[in-house]
């Protein structure tokens, strides 16, 4: 199983963090063992004084293929759900400043907490769904998959140009603007549409 995520995938993202708009779908891997289910709680590491949140719209592919045509990725996935993706901020940009692959800031232990998956059917217009991640009871986040650069067909097409897609991988597919600090304590509560789906503190 791997964990595709799309960086920059959102303008106003890109955006508020001075990176050039892409005009391909810009990505990177995180291990298995980045992942928290079951709303278990994130435990601050100790490598880092700035862990930001980034809520995200996750979808989990259903059936292997490589080269995929746009026009039929959308056989490729029936579930969705709302995932975090944990950013030291303070490493990543160290790593930017030397010009070195940024991994380290993204794919350590724990950094993708997955929310529970429902049918993408449940959830009306894959081109319209609403996301929003609250802190503590107060909105921080909030976007939708229409404003997304590139569509979820997009983002399985291009990426299966270059690495097969196996049942089970899950794909992050951006977050839209309003990445910001967590703090040990905080609540962290992501919603897709109008349904919680992942629930949990930091420690």
């Amino acid at each position: 199983m791997k964990i595709l995520c799309i960086g920059r995938n959102y303008v106003d993202h890109a955006r508020e963090l001075d990176n050039p708009v892409p005009e391909k779908p810009v990505f990177f891997l995180k291990p298995d063992t980045s992942l928290i289910v079951n709303n278990k709680p994130f435990f601050y590491p100790d490598f880092s004084s700035n862990i930001h949140h980034e809520v995200e719209i996750v979808i989990r592919i259903n059936r292997p293929g490589r080269n995929i045509d746009q026009r039929f990725a959308h056989r490729y996935y029936d579930e969705i759900t709302a995932g975090i993706d944990f950013t030291a901020r303070d490493l990543q940009d160290r790593c930017k400043e030397k010009g070195l692959p940024w991994e380290i800031s993204k794919a350590f232990d724990n950094a993708a907490p997955l929310g529970r998956f429902v049918k993408i059917s449940e959830t009306g217009d894959p081109g319209n769904i609403s996301i929003r991640l609250d802190i503590n009871g107060k909105i921080v986040q909030e976007g939708s998959s229409s404003q997304m650069i590139f569509s979820f067909d997009q983002i399985i097409s291009y990426i299966s140009q270059f690495i097969t897609l196996k049942i089970g991988d899950l794909i992050f597919t951006g977050t839209p603007a309003g990445v910001g600090p967590v703090s040990i304590g905080d609540r962290l509560q992501a919603w897709l549409n109008d349904e919680m789906l992942l629930d949990f503190y930091v420690k």
